[in-house]
């Protein structure tokens, strides 16, 4: 009869042979039949391999795959703390909770306080300020990077401003050096929203920084378009210990305990201490110091993105090169202005940002309509204004939020910018289709004036 490690061993080699079979034969590329995704997995037998093997375990929950993932996720950023949890979304909700710990004291994020962000963006990023009961406070954008307005952060600052909140938009960083020197100024916390920004680096300090590194707390997601994926799951880092602490609290329940799944009394006084207005002695894996949920990925996410740590590098290398093939390709088509790097950055790219001109004799919904058409598949810059949206319709502006102006470039961006892909899975026969497609489109809209 055979062993169980036989079996395993046999069971992954099977793996490996229905990946083959199934998923490893390449795609053929029909022009205008075959669709150019903007994103999508990428992966080969080495994440089944490692999924299968996790479910063979049968640890359902977050256990030794997600603490391996935590701490080479960590070393890869040059971070001393990560925390995997199920979502991108749900780690910005933990990163600002951490902030929102009554053991911060004075600088804990209160009711009423302040944090400045962007409208122009992915929606949760800002909804976990709404939810606490916070005001965010919205400035307008920088139009050729796709990124927060520096220039008006003076202008949005008031003494109940706690944190800045914003994006690495599709890639590119924003400016660090002056949001950094802004928060230094003003004693405020930098979350760096990093789910589109995996990978890019930023000069600071006389060296390259990795982003979501440089301010407080960094955020991840690794939903399948992103950088990597573990299908669903996400990530919050910091080199903060403290904070560090509060965002597993948030993140388990709460709890005050710090104990790994499965372990019990690594504080060793698990019945002798006293908790609030706890009887003396009240077990402490029950004990619960912050208003908490239950963020945790499971093993099986984990499993994957340990595969995918392996190849980050390589689909770092791949979304910069892509980005390249379609900046040169596109660099003089009239009408549109194509996306800058930030000074100072190496960016990481997700996505190609596109923004049609207002003289230009075509309207950006023509041109995605077009591309559309012809199995192009084109992203708006996520919700374009959030102001504008149902969600805010009951919301009070100078009560629950405030604006910095009327946000010009925002409306700009919500009007005549979209986006195409870069990702590892494009083949240069895709990119130079979206290429030669866009190309096609101008010039067809130009001979018609």
């Amino acid at each position: 009869m055979a062993s169980k490690e036989d079996l395993k061993a046999q069971i992954l080699a099977l793996t490996r042979e229905y990946y083959r079979e199934v998923h490893a034969k390449p795609e053929e590329f029909i022009p205008g039949k075959t669709k150019v995704n903007y994103g999508g997995r990428f992966f080969d037998d080495d994440e089944m391999v490692n999924l299968v093997d996790s479910s063979l375990d049968f640890w359902l929950t977050a256990g030794p795959w997600a603490h391996k993932f935590e701490k080479r996720f960590a070393k890869w950023l040059g971070v001393k703390y990560c925390s995997l949890c199920n979502s991108g979304s749900s780690a910005n909700l933990l990163a600002f909770s951490a902030l929102t710990a009554h053991e911060l004291g004075a600088r804990a994020i209160k009711r009423g306080d302040e944090v400045i962000t962007v409208a122009a963006g992915f929606p949760t990023t800002v909804a976990c300020i709404i939810q606490f009961g916070a005001v965010p406070v919205f400035v307008d954008m920088s139009l050729e990077e796709g990124n927060v307005d520096v220039s008006q952060l003076e202008a949005a600052l008031s003494d109940r401003t706690k944190a800045i909140m914003v994006a690495h938009s599709l890639g590119n960083p924003f400016n660090l050096e002056t949001v950094v020197a802004f928060c230094k100024k003003h004693n405020l916390w930098l979350v760096e929203d990093n789910c589109d920004a995996l990978g890019s680096e930023y000069f600071i300090d006389g060296v390259w920084k990795k982003t979501g590194t440089i301010g407080d707390i960094g955020t991840s997601s690794f939903y399948p378009p992103h950088h990597m994926t573990m299908g669903e799951g996400g990530a919050v880092y910091t080199n903060n210990q403290e904070l560090d602490k509060y965002v597993k609290s948030f993140r388990d329940w709460g709890r005050d305990c710090w104990c790994l799944g499965g372990v019990d009394n690594t504080c060793g006084c698990r019945f002798t201490g006293q908790f609030g207005q706890l009887p003396q002695g009240y077990d402490h894996k029950y004990v619960y110091s912050h208003l908490g949920y239950n963020l945790k990925a499971t093993d099986m996410q984990a499993a994957i993105g340990c595969a995918q740590l392996d190849k980050l590098d390589f689909f770092v290398k791949r979304r910069r090169e892509n980005y390249q093939i379609m900046y040169d390709g596109l660099k003089d088509t009239p009408g549109l202005i194509l996306p800058e790097p930030q000074p100072n950055s190496r960016p990481s790219w997700f996505g190609f940002f596109i923004t049609v001109k207002p003289d230009a004799p075509f309207s950006r919904n023509s041109l995605t309509r077009y591309l559309e058409d012809h199995m192009i598949q084109t992203r708006n810059l996520f919700a374009g204004n959030l102001l504008l949206h149902p969600a805010f319709a009951d919301l009070v502006e100078g009560t629950d939020y405030r604006t910095v102006g009327h946000l010009p470039v925002t409306s700009t961006i919500m009007n005549s910018s979209f986006w195409l892909g870069v990702y590892p899975g494009m083949t240069l026969e895709k990119l130079q289709y979206m290429i030669d497609t866009i190309k096609a489109f101008v010039s067809g809209q130009n001979q018609m004036i």
